[in-house]
């Protein structure tokens, strides 16, 4: 009798690509997230600890934290939607091709 984890003899090529396909997809959200990460923190480090660099005025009434705050957000939004997208182009298909492939071997 074989254990609950391990595949089946007919399904290991589905299993190595179901494999791969996770991998893909921690390796996206991880290097993502590192990124968000490094922006959101560098910001809060700067921030903290040399708060006169935001505090340079650009115009009379704009400082530079303004703008690079800004841009801490619009990067969220970009790196959320490069996510978004490789899932829905990506993930979305390799999963159902994988779906259909062990449909089909299930008859």
């Amino acid at each position: 009798m074989q254990p609950d984890h391990a595949p089946a003899s007919g399904s290991v090529p589905d299993a190595v690509l179901f494999t791969a396909l996770v991998r893909k997809r921690w390796t996206v959200s991880l290097t993502l997230t590192a990124l968000m990460l490094a922006i959101y923190y560098g910001f809060i480090v700067i921030l903290a600890f040399r708060p006169d660099i935001f505090a340079t005025h650009i115009t009379d009434r704009l400082t530079l934290g303004i703008p690079v705050g800004l841009g801490v957000i619009i990067a969220s939004w970009v790196l959320t939607g490069l996510y978004v997208r490789w899932a829905n182009d990506d993930y979305d298909s390799a999963v159902h091709t994988i779906k259909h492939a062990m449909r089909e071997q299930q008859g």
